[in-house]
């Protein structure tokens, strides 16, 4: 680490001349040229920012650990480096490797993707630092925004209202008394959530004041592992909310534009798995209300570049800020095609400092409705442990209103390093009754052999009455897998297990043992006559 170090600190002056050489000044706003992109991540995120940058004419560059050599980002690049070994901490989360990447390429900005380093305040100020443009807000916005007491804080500057909850995290050393009073004033039930990060890691639902303790530890222990931060803080639970959120874009001008709303109430563990736009709760009186309050609290810390309120919404339609994510988010797709609008091409067009010119009237008003699926290489049936190996075939759907977002490809194996999601399979239509059926029309014709998916489960949750109403909320999803109490996602219909059993009891009559055995009775019973026959009819029936 020294070493590449080392090799920044003298590289640092001639990028930064560089980069002073490749600006170009119009009127009183100076412009960045991005020429090359270099791409901090992996799988179906950096394959999508390559499309982009193909389309922009911008040479898109990847980064490899050793089992993503051959992978598909590797692949579509136009240059890729090796960064080390499979493990996250040894390659994609190795700030000095890819710098130094950056570097070898002749790369003028980094783009994150999602994941990884993509909100990691420290790797956006060196990329700065090594005269790159990092394609994502200020360090500064990350870090404010990443702490969620922070963004919190924020919130109520803004006046917008959050979930009750502490406005700090638990000093390490309270002793248990103190956080079971400060969770009595909170109320029951009640979340232990990290301060940082995401995906439902270091959180845990308390219902029972006996249970605050151990939750507290179990929570601190999980976001220390995760994020390498085990602050955490107290937040109440609401009863059956929707999660809602809202996509922005912020230019280095002053202009900053919400887009109509995700509905991501579809969570398995807090982890959302379906997300559609527009959300089928939100009136349009509503949606005013909550796209102002998110470019409030965005514009509340100078937010540039993309990012995403979050809210949660109870019974009444009373909504309430629940955290800000600092980057692109898994879903974007959706959005973008419901507005037309590509959100990685703004990406760069802001970070290289262009201005903002959507109507922000249209972004709020989609055009039809859009509905993803998250495809994770899990066994529904064995409650979703990863199902890592070789994609032996592949078949992705298509067709009108189809998209699927993916970085797998047959005869690649899925590794056990990374998220087991393999693609992003999105349904566009007139309105949601049509996105539905389009959904369900290319679930049908996915096809992935050699290892299990999620597939099925979403067939099979594509048919359930309360998702196909849009009666949701964030615990309906465990709610109903509990029901199911273990029974297969994949079940054969009753005609099928007949011809099955017609197929197992025609192979125990044909099969040469079975023959063979009754070659051997006829013989011992010395019937010429009968051996010839009984051959001919085992010939016949071959």
């Amino acid at each position: 680490m020294a070493d590449a170090a080392a090799i920044l600190s003298v590289a640092r002056p001639r990028r930064e001349i560089s980069a002073w050489l490749t600006r170009s000044v119009i009127a009183d706003t100076i412009v960045t040229v991005v020429k090359k992109i270099l791409i901090a991540n992996r799988g179906e995120i950096a394959v999508r920012i390559i499309r982009t940058c193909r389309d922009m004419g911008i040479s898109p560059v990847t980064v490899f650990s050793e089992c993503d050599r051959a992978a598909l980002h590797v692949r579509l690049a136009d240059e890729a480096y090796p960064i080390g070994p499979s493990a996250p901490l040894e390659s994609y989360l190795r700030i000095d490797r890819i710098l130094d990447a950056a570097r070898r390429s002749g790369a003028d900005a980094v783009h994150p993707g999602y994941g990884f380093l993509a909100e990691n305040a420290d790797f956006a100020a060196a990329v700065g630092d090594a005269g790159l443009t990092f394609i994502g807000p200020t360090p500064e916005a990350i870090a404010l925004m990443g702490s969620k007491t922070a963004a919190r804080a924020a919130a109520t500057r803004a006046g917008v209202p959050v979930v009750p909850g502490t406005d700090t995290p638990l000093p390490a050393d309270v002793p248990d008394a103190d956080i079971a009073r400060l969770a009595a004033s909170v109320g029951y039930p009640l979340l232990v959530k990290a301060i940082a990060g995401g995906g439902g890691k270091g959180m845990r639902t308390v219902t029972d004041p006996a249970e605050l303790a151990g939750a507290v530890r179990a929570a601190r222990s999980e976001a220390g592992a995760s994020f390498g931060d085990a602050a955490v803080y107290l937040e109440r639970r609401l009863t059956r909310p929707r999660h809602v959120e809202v996509q922005l874009l912020g230019d280095r001008h002053g202009t900053l534009v919400p887009f109509v709303e995700r509905e991501c109430s579809i969570q398995r563990r807090h982890q959302k798995v379906v997300e559609e736009t527009p959300s089928p709760a939100i009136t349009p009186e509503v949606r005013r209300a909550l796209t102002s309050a998110a470019a409030a609290v965005a514009r509340m810390v100078d937010y540039t570049n993309a990012g995403t309120i979050e809210f949660l919404l109870d019974e009444d339609g009373r909504f309430y800020f629940l955290e800000m994510n600092t980057r692109l988010q898994v879903e974007h797709p959706i959005t973008e095609m419901v507005t037309g609008v590509d959100l990685v091409r703004w990406q760069i067009r802001i970070a290289r400092g262009d201005r903002l010119d959507l109507d922000p009237a249209r972004l709020v008003q989609p055009s039809g409705h859009a509905i993803e699926c998250r495809i994770y290489a899990e066994d529904p049936d064995q409650n979703f442990l990863p199902s890592p190996g070789r994609i032996e075939q592949l078949r992705a759907p298509a067709g009108p209103g189809i998209r699927d977002d993916s970085g797998a490809t047959a005869g690649l194996d899925v590794p056990i390093f990374y998220d087991p999601m393999i693609s992003k399979l999105i349904a566009w239509a007139e309105d949601r009754p049509a996105a539905l059926a389009r959904m369900r029309r290319a679930l049908g014709e996915y096809r992935i052999v050699g290892i299990k998916t999620t597939v099925p489960f979403f067939t099979w949750l594509f048919e359930q009455p309360e998702f196909l109403d849009g009666r949701v909320h964030t615990a309906y999803l465990d709610d109903v897998l509990r029901a199911r109490n273990g029974r297969p996602f994949v079940e054969a219909p009753p005609a099928a297990e007949d011809v099955a059993a017609m197929a197992v009891a025609l192979q125990a009559v044909l099969s040469p043992s079975a023959i063979a055995a009754h070659a051997a009775r006829e013989n011992g019973r010395d019937q010429t006559p009968r051996r010839w026959r009984s051959q001919a009819r085992a010939e016949a029936l071959r």
